[in-house]
């Protein structure tokens, strides 16, 4: 994989369809996790733990394991719920192993014709830990594709990362599969084309900054301060967007922004996304399909610039 450095001012602007200013992104983590792994090394079980000392891996971690544990069993319906209500859809990242140990989420998303995307086999499983092993890797993605479209009856478009942790070679996989999209890249707010020597992929941000998870565990905003962070970056997003398209994605966990006493703050927000016009309520895949289509018209000769599969990314 490799892309170059094309700052703003040397772009051409990015026109949506039908005008809209910004392409608005909300996505469910659908994660789920093992409780222990074998292995003595410290092992935080889904992600990053609330509690600190963390436990070997080969020794359950109930606080931290149960305390996500709660989105699966509580926090994600109350967000189905939220949604249904405002009648807007997000688009949701699923491990492998979610469509069968907590399949009736899934299985949710799919009833109501959301979006899906691969998101690894298990989130507690990286791909960097197989950096070096391609072939291991490969084997992880291709299990992770395979199980996706045993239970959606369909290919997979599109990749994240658990925990965001992307390799050298993980874009050139997916394009090879087919896919359209990758989201581990997250140094834009627009998209723009990732060479690999399968052909191009569409860089579809995914945000470690607009994500629950830091402004509320990592930063410990309140509910209010939550909302008005995301209608802020909506807000300058939308005012940028008049000259030149931008994406917002907004990154939720249901055992953070599915609490009762932060989902005020995913409303409110929703509201205010709703009275813009110029908002574009996309799934990540046509957004890929539309960029495929039209990247010459943003970034001419992103197809012609450098040397395929050298692994440059400046």
């Amino acid at each position: 994989m490799e892309y170059d450095y094309v700052p703003m001012p040397q772009r051409q602007p990015l026109q949506w369809p039908d005008g809209k200013r910004v392409a608005l992104l909300i996505t469910f983590n659908l994660e789920t996790w093992d409780l222990t792994k074998d292995t003595d090394k410290p092992y935080y079980a889904g992600g990053p733990a609330i509690l600190p000392d963390i436990l070997p891996g080969n020794t359950p971690d109930f606080p931290n394991y149960t305390w996500r544990e709660y989105g699966q069993r509580v926090g994600i319906w109350r967000l189905f719920d939220l949604f249904d209500e405002l009648g807007v859809k997000a688009s949701c990242t699923t491990n492998a192993v979610t469509f069968e140990r907590r399949k009736a989420m899934t299985d949710a998303v799919l009833e109501r014709g959301w979006e899906l995307l691969t998101h690894n086999w298990e989130q507690g499983e990286l791909l960097t830990t197989f950096a070096h092993e391609p072939e291991k890797e490969r084997d992880i993605i291709m299990r992770s594709l395979e199980q996706f479209e045993k239970y959606t009856g369909r290919k997979s478009k599109g990749w994240l990362s658990s925990s965001l942790r992307g390799t050298m070679q993980t874009a050139d996989i997916l394009a090879g599969e087919g896919c359209t999209f990758y989201c581990d890249i997250m140094n834009d707010d627009q998209p723009y084309l990732l060479r690999t020597p399968n052909g191009p992929i569409v860089s579809v941000p995914y945000s470690n900054e607009i994500n629950d998870f830091t402004f509320i565990t990592r930063k410990n905003f309140t509910t209010d301060q939550f909302r008005d962070a995301l209608i802020e970056e909506l807000d300058v997003l939308y005012a940028e967007g008049a000259k030149s398209g931008r994406i917002m994605n907004i990154g939720l966990h249901p055992h953070v922004a599915g609490r009762a006493h932060r989902v005020r703050a995913v409303r409110e927000f929703i509201e205010h996304a709703k009275s813009l016009d110029g908002v574009w309520w996309a799934t990540r895949e046509e957004i890929a399909e539309w960029y495929l289509q039209n990247h010459e018209s943003h970034i001419p000769g992103q197809l012609g610039q450098g040397q395929l599969g050298q692994g440059r990314v400046g």
